[in-house]
């Protein structure tokens, strides 16, 4: 008996960690399989899961290359499985189908979704009650109009017919498939409102191929801080989708838009009118902004080490309550204020301008 007891004491640590734990044979598969279907642009799981890398700010100012070389991002790779997770409605056995369908092979797909659902087993409910909101609202992403069907089929009607699971997913409803397929696309939008579109674009001459000749013009451009940025190339100009683009000699790319009512999506979901509360919780820690009315008043100054921080996000934040000095005062002038000071929910301080910078290109 004390043989078995001193066994199981060496045994079982060893089973915790090969659940906790992926091997680098694992992650490499999937990244592979991950990153020939993304690029297929047909396939309704990775158009899913980049989408959501985008939203969250996993996948980065370049998804497309966040998403084709997932095995040289742990954290990405890990957000992406979350999002295969969550397309399959937080359900280990749809996962594992759904993982199968990457055509990932059997000693691969299990460890897999052993590592996924012990990593992300407490968030599934959470998961796939944003997955139906996300549905409900239109936003779900969808392969676009023109591309071919996917291989695997979607599973994105599964929540709104389906029944919980102990997982906090669904099971299909009593007489569907396992797997169900996505309802039909809305009707098609001729543009691309991905920020992430552009990151890619290294001209004048692509914006204008992409958004219309008639829809891009040159015009001053100046950065957050009031420096000159020398010709920008503003898309949609004085409509609420004006979008600047800045390419500068090092090719790399400023791209700032400042309306709340734009059609924009861009990393981290973050938008002009955000609320300085959801910064606070994508960025997971306080960070430090400037004082208001004074130099570079209100851009972030430091993102303090959290989850933005060296992302190339650059924000303008403004006071709307600012009526009562008394408060107002406590953030204004040469001073460095705290994202977590409580006045500043009392003024309703919310983006004002958001701003992306890529990296230089060699």
């Amino acid at each position: 008996m004390k043989r078995i007891l001193v066994l199981a004491v060496l045994i079982f640590p060893l089973v915790a960690l090969a659940q906790t734990k992926l091997s680098d044979e694992a992650a490499e598969e999937f990244s592979t399989k991950a990153a020939a279907r993304f690029q297929q642009k047909t396939d309704s799981l990775m158009v899913f899961v980049a989408d959501q890398m985008l939203r969250s700010g996993a996948g980065g100012l370049e998804i497309d290359k966040t998403m084709t070389e997932l095995k040289k991002d742990p954290a990405a790779l890990d957000a992406a499985l979350k999002y295969v997770y969550q397309y399959s409605d937080g359900n280990r056995q749809q996962l594992i189908a759904n993982l199968r369908n990457m055509g990932l092979p059997t000693n691969t797909v299990y460890p897999l979704a052993t590592y996924t659902v012990n990593k992300f087993k407490g968030e599934a409910k959470a998961l796939a009650e944003e997955k139906a909101a996300l549905i409900r609202s239109g936003e779900f992403a969808y392969p676009q109009p023109n591309a071919a069907p996917a291989t695997a089929a979607a599973t994105a009607a599964a929540t709104a017919e389906g029944q919980t699971t102990a997982e906090g997913g669904t099971q299909p409803a009593a007489g569907t498939a396992a797997t169900t397929a996505a309802p039909a696309t809305p009707a098609a939008d001729p543009y691309n409102w991905d920020v992430s579109n552009i990151f890619s674009v290294n001209s004048p001459e692509q914006l204008e191929a992409m958004y219309g000749k008639e829809h891009v013009v040159p015009r001053p451009a100046q950065d957050l801080e009031g420096n000159d940025l020398g010709t920008g190339y503003y898309i949609f100009p004085d409509t609420d989708n004006e979008m600047q683009v800045v390419f500068k000699d090092d090719k790399s790319k400023v791209i700032t838009f400042a309306h709340e009512h734009s059609k924009w999506k861009s990393p981290f979901g973050i938008k002009p009118g955000d609320p300085l509360e959801k910064l606070n919780k994508i960025n997971g820690r306080p960070f430090s902004i400037n004082g208001f009315e004074w130099t570079n008043g209100g851009l972030i100054d430091s993102w303090e080490g959290g989850a933005m921080a060296n992302k190339g996000v650059y924000l303008q934040l403004k006071a709307i309550n600012t009526g009562d000095p008394k408060q107002y005062d406590q953030v204004t002038g040469d001073k460095k204020v705290s994202s977590d000071k409580s006045v500043l929910k009392k003024l309703n301080v919310v983006v004002d301008k958001v701003s992306f910078q890529t990296s230089p290109q060699q």
